[in-house]
């Protein structure tokens, strides 16, 4: 199809791609709030309606943030529930929807099939019904595997029906980056020197955090150096990435290493948190950690203990998040690299910024500065309104608000005593971090993306100074 015609379908459908994805979200979490007042879903009296819309926003979008104790609120009908919620929040309702219509043999329509572009981040159209496929294949494929690992926890200690619960539901909270918990109000700190879990939880958080594009790229990439004549060559498998791919792989990498490394020095002589442990389990918690800044929220420390500067160090790290076309949130790995990439070009002079031989787009460094700029301003505004309304140390507030942005989930012990209106700043921050701020920015604004440059008068450009 011409891009002329798409350009005018997708200009006359009543309703914008990102909107679609938007109003998804939503629709998602206020069905499931309602399902959670219901009395068969919970152990004792339902709580609140606005801590079960917390609750449903901050699994639909797979942060982990929750007023009360999971396991003592809610039955295993309401843990169901949520769950599912953290399978769609992580996939995308629209992913699930149009599946569906593959498993009846329906053809994906055009529009649809725009949606789903922008939602998994898709250059070509053609290419959006097997890449479904594969993401819904490959997602099963990674929870079970993580699922059936971690039995070796969970079945010995709670028995083999309680066990293979907690498994899976624990493996795709890791994998979906929700890092929700049925396990009390502790988290995992009680297996905070547990092999097994140091592995398989930080394993499956990374995979969901590298984005399906990735995967994909990285699996395809390296059945074509199998199949060279020639030896296997990790030098050439790694050029012959895309330059996404490389980028994202490069950004994880780094930041998994800094955090470990700057939670370590941080905390090592902390007797609160790691600083009775030794060296080795000093390293296994300090990786815990980096990974679940990761957007997971999971945490094998008393975050309360960690020290005002250590707090500090984890909101850096979190407001990066994971990488695009994944189950992370945050500003994002990509979104991050070329801001630096950009400041680099500039400390040298360069008119352009190149990466691996290649040329960055301007428009994409614009939708960088963008959605950082965005991203700050809503954290600065929300930090400053829940200054006033919560009876919290600054660092604390400041934690869970960049938690809440970058769907991270993890909180100094603030969650359970927030006001309503803390509540509901952090339920905004949680939906805004998990469709993206230029999402909602396209989704609502006045005139089409598409359309945005049409008419606009071309002005002479102006001289102003910068600082």
């Amino acid at each position: 199809m011409k891009v002329s015609t798409l350009k005018m379908h997708h200009e006359h459908h009543p309703m914008r791609p990102t909107r679609q994805i938007a109003i998804s979200f939503l629709a998602v979490i206020l069905i499931g709030s309602v399902l959670l007042m219901l009395p068969i879903c919970n152990n004792t009296t339902p709580t609140a309606y606005l801590n079960n819309l917390f609750i449903a926003t901050s699994a639909t979008c797979v942060t982990g943030l929750v007023p009360v104790t999971t396991s003592e609120q809610f039955n295993y009908l309401g843990q169901l529930i949520i769950i599912v919620l953290i399978q769609i929040g992580g996939l995308g309702f629209l992913t699930f929807l149009n599946l569906l219509l593959i498993m009846i043999k329906k053809k994906i329509s055009l529009t649809n099939k725009i949606v789903l572009q922008e939602a998994l981040n898709q250059p070509s159209l053609n290419a959006i019904p097997k890449f479904l496929k594969n993401v819904i294949k490959y997602t099963f494929i990674v929870e079970g595997i993580g699922a059936i690992l971690l039995l070796f926890v969970f079945v010995p200690e709670y028995g083999v029906l309680k066990g293979i619960y907690f498994a899976v539901f624990h493996a795709i909270s890791a994998f979906c980056n929700a890092g929700f918990d049925v396990l009390g109000n502790n988290s995992l700190i009680g297996y905070q020197t547990n092999i097994i879990i140091n592995l398989v939880i930080p394993g499956l958080i990374i995979m969901g955090g590298l984005g399906f594009i990735v995967w994909f790229d990285v699996m395809e990439t390296i059945k074509k150096e199998y199949k060279k004549p020639s030896k296997f060559n990790y030098r050439h498998l790694f050029k012959s990435f895309s330059l996404h791919t490389k980028i994202v792989l490069i950004m994880t990498s780094i930041l998994l290493f800094i955090g470990m490394v700057l939670f370590y020095l941080c905390e090592f002589y902390n007797p609160d948190t790691i600083g009775k442990l030794n060296f080795l389990d000093q390293l296994q918690v300090s990786f815990f950690q980096s990974t679940t800044l990761r957007t997971a929220g999971f945490a094998s420390v008393d975050i309360a203990s960690l020290y005002p500067y250590t707090k500090f160090m984890m909101c850096i790290i979190m407001f990066i998040g994971g990488s695009p076309a994944g189950t992370a949130g945050g500003i994002k790995t990509v979104t991050f690299a070329i801001s630096i990439l950009m400041v680099y070009n500039i400390y040298h002079g360069r008119k352009e910024v190149t990466v691996f031989s290649r040329r960055i787009p301007k428009r994409l460094i614009i939708r960088s500065f963008a959605i950082i700029t965005i991203g700050i301003s809503l954290a600065f505004i929300s930090i400053f309104i829940l200054s006033i309304s919560e009876n919290a140390p600054f660092i604390d507030i400041m934690f869970e608000a960049v938690s809440a942005f970058a769907t991270v989930g993890l909180s100094a012990s603030l969650t359970p005593s927030l006001t309503g209106i803390g509540k509901i700043i952090i339920i905004i921050l949680m939906y805004i971090g998990r469709i993206g701020p230029i999402t909602l920015i396209i989704s609502f604004a006045r005139r089409s993306y598409i359309n945005a440059g049409k008419k606009e008068v071309q002005y002479t450009d102006g001289n102003i100074l910068l600082g």
